[in-house]
């Protein structure tokens, strides 16, 4: 059974066995996932922010006589072309690279247009280029008992495991070996979008071509921490490969288990990867004026230091201490032809902490242009005007060179008012 859903939309009444609907209830893939009370035996499913496609098993039958049924895959579409949310992800994954060069930030995706085939599509093609050369080596420290002697004997362990007796013989060496971080962290990301669903069957035949190439690196134990692995001028071709690959392997992926039934599948957070671009977008952009852009700055909104706050974005002058703008980033639209109210009060909170005159919102959809928004009662005895409260809008439907012009200009502004002060 395929379910297909789009992201945000309105809920839709699904026929679900209570052990999958209670599944899908508790996993958080969902917005909301509830009995429908006018129709027994049917859930009512809403997308939120997630998109991708995961897999439900069959529930066991509970009995030798029943016969399982088949499994449930949920797709969830963005509304965001496929296209520009990779665009988002390649930008996310290397800000300061597709700030210079949009071009090279782009992944690409071929001709697929579902979010799961482009995924597995895009990590095949960049391993692929990774591997063009030959499967990287390198030296890894190896520990183990050996009939001969090779590098250096390990004396506690030969004592404490042989009594001294020989052989065999504890002994530690390098070698040279395709079993290195990069090979496995590669292989694991072959291996986990081989269970994915969605997969077309021309790149699923890639991506166990790639597995092969990579079968002398040890598979990762699924749940564990993935492997340290440091940039060098060794491993620059494999680069671009490892940033998608840790970005499919990393909390990104619901592979647990929600009650009875494991899900196994891959899912974006729009809302994470929206505020991580506009974010990083911004940040590369008051660079170019001398400012510095600081993420998930620390405050505390009471004297007392009870109350956290973290602004997406808090823009520095040149002398890296003084605040000039704040700046949150919302993936989402606006209610009853107006923005949330909420927002503006979190955003008026960051200014009266921070000492500024304006703040900034930043959407990822609306239907109206910017806004501004003056506060009442905020200014001092002699100034014209208080706290201003700006509103921003970003089209993703856009190309990216007017995505990224839109925080050029936004950048310029901010440092223009900073100059002025």
């Amino acid at each position: 059974m395929v379910i297909t859903l789009r992201e945000h939309a309105t809920a839709r009444s699904i026929p679900l066995d209570a052990v999958t609907g209670r599944a899908l209830a508790v996993s958080g893939v969902l917005a909301n996932a509830t009995p429908d009370p006018e129709r027994p035996g049917n859930w009512l499913l809403r997308a939120g922010s997630r998109v991708g496609a995961i897999r439900v098993p069959a529930p066991a039958p509970r009995s030798p006589d029943t016969r399982a049924g088949d499994a449930l895959i949920l797709r969830i579409v963005p509304k965001t072309p496929v296209r520009r949310l990779f665009f988002l992800l390649g930008f996310s994954l290397d800000p300061a690279r597709a700030w210079r060069q949009p071009r090279d930030g782009t992944v690409d995706v071929g001709a697929h247009e579902g979010v799961v085939p482009a995924l597995a599509y895009a990590v095949e093609r960049q391993i692929d280029r990774a591997l063009c050369q030959g499967v990287l080596q390198g030296y890894q420290r190896v520990e183990e008992s050996a009939l001969v002697v090779r590098g250096r004997i390990r004396e506690a362990e030969q004592i404490r495991r042989h009594f001294g007796r020989t052989p065999p013989i504890e002994i530690a060496y390098d070698a040279y070996t395709p079993d290195i971080p990069e090979n496995r962290i590669l292989r694991a990301a072959c291996e986990a979008l081989l269970r994915l669903p969605d997969v077309p069957g021309d790149v699923r035949r890639r991506l166990g071509h790639q597995r092969v190439r990579l079968a002398d690196a040890a598979p990762l134990v699924r749940g564990r921490n993935l492997p340290g692995w440091t940039p060098s001028r060794l491993n620059v071709r494999y680069q671009p490969a490892l940033t998608l690959a840790e970005a499919v392997l990393r909390g990104t992926s619901p592979e647990h288990l929600t009650g009875a039934l494991p899900l196994d599948g891959f899912l974006f957070d729009m809302n994470a990867l929206f505020e991580d671009f506009v974010t990083g977008a911004l940040r590369e952009a008051v660079r170019e004026h001398g400012l510095t852009g600081r993420l998930q700055d620390p405050h505390h909104l009471d004297t007392a230091c009870k109350v956290r706050m973290r602004p997406d974005l808090v823009v520095h002058g040149p002398d890296g201490r003084t605040p000039v703008a704040v700046v949150d980033a919302k993936y989402k639209t606006e209610k009853a032809g107006s923005y949330p109210s909420a927002d503006l009060y979190q955003m008026l909170a960051y200014c009266t902490v921070l000492g500024l005159g304006e703040g900034h919102l930043v959407y990822a959809a609306g239907q109206h242009g910017e806004r501004a928004h003056e506060v009442r009662g905020s200014g001092r005895p002699g100034d014209c005007g208080g706290v201003r409260l700006y509103q921003h809008v970003v089209d993703l439907d856009r190309d990216p060179s007017e995505l990224l012009d839109k925080f050029r200009h936004l950048a310029a502004r901010l440092a223009a008012d900073h100059n002025q002060q």
